[in-house]
């Protein structure tokens, strides 16, 4: 999956390798160099000279070993940091384009350290795949190499067997610290939860005083992360202390081969030194094996955690042929729908009702009664189970999303704003709108004169889920987003229940207002919004039971007329209360 992003910068690659295979040349070099040097100044050779070039030459190549990792370093860093941020995109585009029903499953907090860890996870892979492990390899074969064709055959045994065992060693321990580190991954998404969630249900932890109750549950989780986190570094320091023992017997082993060679006279001081520095070249890379075989391990599994989320189905998909909703004034027609949210338990059973270009159609009953699914389905967040939805003649599962999200506009129950400003909340009705359109549709959802009472006016921010601004003020924002969109359809979902009566009837004539020439639905809670309706549904247990305007209901003494009694009887005793 990361190939086609590596792909792309293809030339910087091959540069960069280019960079690392001289900077390991230039390593091997040395020693080579230092053992002429140590040849040229051995008392038995009686120098006449200072051996300037190669001591110059050795100077050069130390000099390059440093300057070609740090150009290939160079090179590499906007293939890897642009890596990083095209998938880290794409994952953030699949998030969005998942159901609704994914995002209501999710763990936010688990979410988001999955996507932190697999975009770092890239980075430690890239860089130690490629400049880690292969020049290793390299250094491995050209060490291979020189010690094959300048000494006998058992100073490259003793090195290759002792790299044999110290990589058996190194895999071996490594893999069984990597359960212990994914145990201790799973605790401490688990913990970055159950933080997460607390804070953000702040104000439910006051209510009850479950402070401590929530601290409990968060260090259980750390005490958790803490006894996986204490095994994984002892593990750590066996796998070091195994990778030193193997080290240290194999370089006593070959410098005892190089002094017996030098006592014999087959070897020189120059031989030793250039064996100690080959060994001491080969074995500091080789040091950090362990770690580089753990991380890269590691990110393949918090690469893999993130890639994941992308293998999570579309339940919601435009089909290969789909089009755009046409533009303009937009009709609504449900045929015969049934839904589920889950398949032992059915919402919706066989609703059907029309909503005329233009017109106002309200929807009323209880709670549990499937009112807020009917605006879920429209925006499809989920597709019906039978039957159809169909705008201007087409069933919406035969058009794009984007168009069908654009063409409609909603002001929800339970209104949450971004983190930012009162401002940019507005705006995001229409982004790229004018700072006039922004404070007309304020105006027109009555808070602008709210807004402008605060100390930082529009660029007063909202906290986080809109907390800073009552559950009134936030609905009204939400009005005034609606406002701004201006869509062909509107769907108030009990957009004033959150209002005091005084501000709900000068919203409500607002709303009258805005949606005239708008195809209209209105889930509505209290009555008396919604006399004006052209015709209203009256839903139960997911049927519809009663539908007509305002008066032939009332006439009817139905279901509606009992609902409408009960509100007018609690509205007349609510200023009694209040007197009290």
């Amino acid at each position: 999956m990361l190939l086609p992003y590596l792909w792309e910068y293809k030339w910087r690659v091959m540069i960069a390798l280019t960079f690392l295979a001289s900077a390991k040349l230039a390593n091997v070099a040395v020693p080579l160099v230092l053992k002429d040097i140590v040849d040229t100044l051995a008392p038995a050779q009686q120098p006449l000279a200072l051996p300037l070039a190669l001591l110059v030459g050795y100077g050069l190549l130390r000099l390059s070993t440093v300057l070609f990792a740090e150009l290939r370093d160079v090179v590499f860093v906007r293939v890897t940091q642009r890596a990083i941020r095209r998938v880290a995109l794409t994952v953030f585009r699949h998030l969005h384009s998942l159901s609704l029903r994914f995002h209501l499953d999710r763990q936010t907090g688990g979410v988001t350290r999955d996507i932190e860890r697999g975009t770092r996870g890239i980075s430690t892979l890239l860089n130690f795949m490629l400049f880690s492990v292969i020049p290793v390899i390299l250094e491995f074969g050209l060490v291979a190499a020189v010690l094959l064709t300048k000494f006998d055959w058992r100073f490259a045994a003793v090195t290759f067997v002792a790299v044999a065992i110290y990589i058996f060693f190194t895999v071996s321990i490594t893999e069984w610290r990597m359960e212990i580190r994914r145990q201790a991954n799973d605790l401490d998404s688990k913990a970055n939860t159950r933080a997460i969630d607390s804070l953000l249900n702040y104000e439910t932890v006051k209510y009850f005083n479950n402070e401590e109750y929530e601290a409990g549950r968060y260090d259980e989780n750390l005490r958790k992360y803490e006894s996986a986190a204490v095994k994984n570094e002892m593990s750590l320091g066996l796998l070091n202390v195994s990778q030193a023992c193997v080290i240290a017997t194999a370089v006593t082993i070959l410098m005892i081969l190089a002094a017996e060679g030098v006592v014999d006279r087959t070897l020189t001081l120059g031989d030793l030194v250039l064996i100690n520095g080959l060994l001491i070249q080969l074995y500091i890379p080789l040091n950090f094996l362990g770690m580089v075989y753990r991380e890269i391990k590691q990110a393949l599994i918090d690469t893999d955690r993130m890639f994941r989320l992308l293998e999570q189905n579309r339940e919601i998909q435009d089909s290969p042929n789909a089009v755009e909703l046409a533009a303009g004034s937009a009709s609504i027609r449900f045929e015969h729908v049934d839904f589920s949210y889950d398949p032992k338990r059915q919402i919706l059973f066989d609703v059907s009702f029309d909503v005329p270009a233009g017109s106002k159609i309200a929807v009323v009953g209880h709670s549990g009664s499937g009112k807020s699914t009917l605006a879920r389905l429209l925006y499809r967040f989920y597709d019906v189970g039978g039957g159809a939805i169909v705008i201007n003649g087409s069933d919406i599962r035969t058009v794009r999303q984007g168009s069908l999200r654009g063409a409609i506009g909603i002001v929800p129950q339970d209104t949450v704003l971004f983190n930012d400003t009162i401002y940019y909340n507005i705006q995001y009705g229409r982004p790229d709108a004018a700072r006039e359109e922004v404070i007309e549709a304020a105006r027109a959802a009555h808070i602008h004169e709210f807004i402008e009472r605060l100390p930082d006016k529009y660029e007063a921010t909202v906290g986080e889920r809109g907390l800073k601004l009552s559950g009134g003020e936030k609905q009204r924002v939400a009005i005034a987003r609606a406002i701004l969109k201006n869509p062909a359809i509107l769907i108030f979902d009990e957009a004033t229940s959150a209002l005091d009566s005084e501000t709900e009837q000068s919203i409500q004539a607002e709303l009258t207002r805005i949606a005239q020439g708008h195809t209209t639905l209105v889930i509505a809670h209290r009555l008396s919004t919604i006399m004006d309706a052209d015709q209203i549904l009256v839903m139960a247990e997911g049927r519809i039971v009663e539908r007509g305007n305002h008066r032939d209901l009332l006439e009817r003494n139905g279901a509606y007329a009992q609902m409408w009694a009960l509100q007018q009887q609690e509205e007349s005793q609510r200023p009694r209360a209040q007197a009290a």
